[in-house]
């Protein structure tokens, strides 16, 4: 039986898992180089990140790319993003993220170089969790530096 993680914001959640991970992380990277530690780390986030597209499929009761959306308000409860909207249609979002209180957030605990593991690279496999018919296309992020993230969710039905 698992807790309900809904009542604790996904920002929350994820500055106390970095104050844990960050630094067995770092850790780690001092015993087997930094590489294979980001490497270990990835593939455990990125599983993760596929059950928690499997439990957000559960949540919003649905798999398509509306319900998908029922998700946003998620990622961005306790304004942890700021986005703006460019279109939402049954096979498309498009929509740019201008702030991100994820990126500040690990600026601040001083993890700027671990951010990009710990928390973007896990929307791949989130999407593939929620329904590996759903493609995101992604190509900047603030967390690396840009202006902003380009989501782009596309669901082709047959």
């Amino acid at each position: 039986m698992g807790a309900d993680l809904s009542r604790i914001g996904i920002l929350t959640r994820r500055e106390i898992e970095a104050r844990i991970a960050g630094p067995l992380i770092k850790a780690f990277m001092k015993e087997t180089g930094e590489a294979k530690a980001l490497e270990i780390v990835e593939e455990v986030i990125v599983l993760l990140a596929k059950e928690s597209g499997e439990m957000l499929r559960e949540f919003v009761g649905g798999s398509g790319l509306e319900d998908f959306a029922k998700g946003m308000d998620l990622w961005s409860q306790d304004d942890a993003v700021t986005f703006d909207l460019v279109e939402m249609t049954a096979e498309k979002i498009t929509m740019n993220v201008t702030r991100c209180r994820y990126a500040e957030m690990y600026k601040e605990l001083g993890m700027a170089d671990l951010g990009f593991t710990l928390s973007c690279a896990r929307d791949f496999a989130m999407v593939e969790g929620f329904n590996p018919e759903i493609k995101l296309e992604r190509t900047q992020t603030l967390m690396e530096g840009a202006d902003h993230c380009d989501f782009r969710f596309t669901h082709k039905k047959d």
